[in-house]
């Protein structure tokens, strides 16, 4: 991997005040905890509320060979998207395409000690799974056939517990694409061993609409749960028992999930439209009276690799969390060349005059990402949420010049047979000015599915990719210059491969690695086996 950074001079650490600075000038934010989840951290896909990808723990800036075969792991998948925060921090609920595992991650360790599969699913052979991830594949037909006839699966299953959320009282909440929505608990919160339970299953395709596909979970700060489709948002009762609140989306596609605030303000993105939905107490309202806005924003063409649809890729993600911080919710944007866009997430400002080209007063700000690349491709665009730390926020390019029809192939198939997309990119808002500034990119870093997470501890970024020439790894960057302080090679095998998981690391600097085979435990501040 050849490292070259672009990077800009006097990369900007705005400071309007001198108040509440952490020790490199950035302010520190924090979303306000949800007390309805299981844990401040990890009990929803993208960490928090908020959907920031930040974690507060410190990782080691190390260059390691793993074999992940030998790492203590759980063979589940091969959609493995996160291990969750249970109410205890001995174990983690891992969701997948088939179901839930419950996982005993005391002492350092990471050991299966219970697993459901979901409603309507089929479990995948523990030795059928191992022999896919051990082959190196050369060709697509080799992934279609894997794919098709191995796992013998369909793209639609890929959205299975992609969203998921595990509450308070240790219940966790799952969806299938196709449109259950189930609650999960132990049979015995006193020993796990005892098992999981199925608490109830819902049908949700009278909500959602025949044909739609479920996108995911979350909880309000006064403990309703939401749930998402391509084409509605619902609030429902945390029993699941009762008839949904349910908003539609007319003509528009909704391919993500969703950030909430702590007056259960809702930002949901379509293909079309960035919103804010707002869940009073008593209804799911779209009316400005309640603080409920829309805004058109540029999409695009569909991209050939990994991005579903043709407006944003991003999850909406909070930054700003103060009164007297700017209170932004900002995504990338579906134009063929994306854009970072900030918008007003409550009332826009008195003085504020809507900037040349914008849509709306209440884009705050946009600035176009080139990723690091000298020569601009067709696509640069982003099937990831924006990461955000502080007012710092960082994109990836994931698309290459040629993919698979089929998601599922098209991620198994990018980096060992497919020439995969490269480049990302870190920006920072500048509060006293209200805008964007480029920071730094790399243009030769690939990011091949994998949702990058940051350390705000150690103030690095971490991303999946393939290289040619070592395989697959876990690269991670310095969050204030683009350096290269991790890498965690994997090889060739396939369970280096993230396909659409996010990036995790445990309270002790391990890496949590969300592979296709399922999740492993990587030590990194100790003596390793292997």
């Amino acid at each position: 991997m050849q490292q070259k950074i672009s990077l800009v001079s006097n990369a900007p650490l705005f400071e309007c005040d001198d108040d509440d600075d952490d020790d490199q000038g950035t302010r520190v934010q924090k979303s306000a905890r949800n007390r309805y989840l299981a844990a401040r951290h990890y009990a929803v896909t993208h960490f928090d509320p908020a959907q920031t990808d930040s974690f507060p723990y410190e990782v080691p800036r190390v260059t390691l060979q793993v074999d992940l075969k030998q790492m203590a792991r759980v063979i589940r998948g091969p959609v493995n998207i996160i291990t969750l925060a249970s109410t205890s921090p001995d174990y983690m609920w891992a969701a997948s395409s088939e179901g839930f595992t419950y996982v005993d991650v005391s002492n350092d360790g990471f050991r299966e000690v219970a697993r459901i599969v979901a409603p309507g699913q089929k479990a995948i052979p523990n030795e059928l799974q191992e022999n896919i991830l051990d082959e190196r594949f050369t060709t697509a037909e080799q992934v279609e056939h894997a794919v098709f006839d191995g796992y013998g699966l369909d793209w639609v299953r890929m959205g299975n517990g992609v969203y998921v959320v595990v509450d308070r009282d240790n219940h966790a909440f799952y969806n299938t694409a196709d449109g259950s929505l189930s609650e999960f608990a132990l049979v015995d919160e006193d020993d796990p061993a005892a098992g999981i339970q199925l608490v109830k299953t819902v049908d949700m395709r009278e909500a959602i609409g025949e044909g739609n596909l479920m996108t995911g979970t979350g909880m309000t700060y006064d403990g309703k749960l939401v749930v998402a489709s391509n084409q509605t948002l619902s609030v429902f009762e945390r029993n699941l028992e009762g008839e949904p609140q349910t908003f539609r989306f007319d003509d528009e596609l909704v391919t993500n999930s969703f950030a909430i605030d702590e007056d259960n303000g809702i930002y949901i993105a379509s293909d079309k439209y960035m919103r804010k939905l707002v869940w009073t107490g008593s209804k799911l309202s779209d009316d400005e009276d309640d603080g409920a806005w829309k805004v058109r924003y540029d999409s695009g063409q569909q991209p050939p690799t990994v991005k579903i649809g043709t407006g944003t890729g991003s999850t909406p993600t909070l930054m700003g969390f103060d009164d007297d911080e700017d209170r932004l919710v900002v995504i990338t944007d579906g134009a063929n060349h994306m854009k970072l866009v900030a918008f007003w997430r409550d009332e826009i400002p008195d003085d504020w005059t809507a900037l040349q080209g914008a849509s709306s007063a209440r884009i705050a700000g946009h600035i176009q990402v080139f990723a690091g690349l000298n020569e601009r491709s067709d696509f640069i665009q982003s099937e990831q949420s924006v990461v955000v730390h502080g007012y710092g926020a960082f994109v990836v390019n994931n698309i290459a010049k040629k993919g698979e029809e089929d998601k599922l192939v098209d991620v198994l198939a990018l980096g060992p047979v497919n020439e995969p997309g490269r480049g990302c990119e870190r920006f920072e808002w500048d509060p006293c000015e209200h805008r964007w500034e480029p920071v730094w990119s790399r243009g030769d870093i690939v990011s091949i599915s994998m949702v990058p997470s940051v350390s705000t501890a150690s103030g690095i970024v971490f991303v999946n990719g393939y290289y040619a020439d070592t395989g697959w790894e876990v690269t991670g960057l310095d969050w204030d210059t683009g350096e290269t302080v991790q890498r965690i090679s994997f090889g060739f095998d396939n369970r280096g491969n993230g396909a659409y998981a996010i990036l995790q690391y445990a309270p002790n600097g391990d890496l949590i690695f969300n592979g296709v085979g399922g999740p492993a435990r990587v030590p990194l501040n100790r003596e390793r086996d292997s």
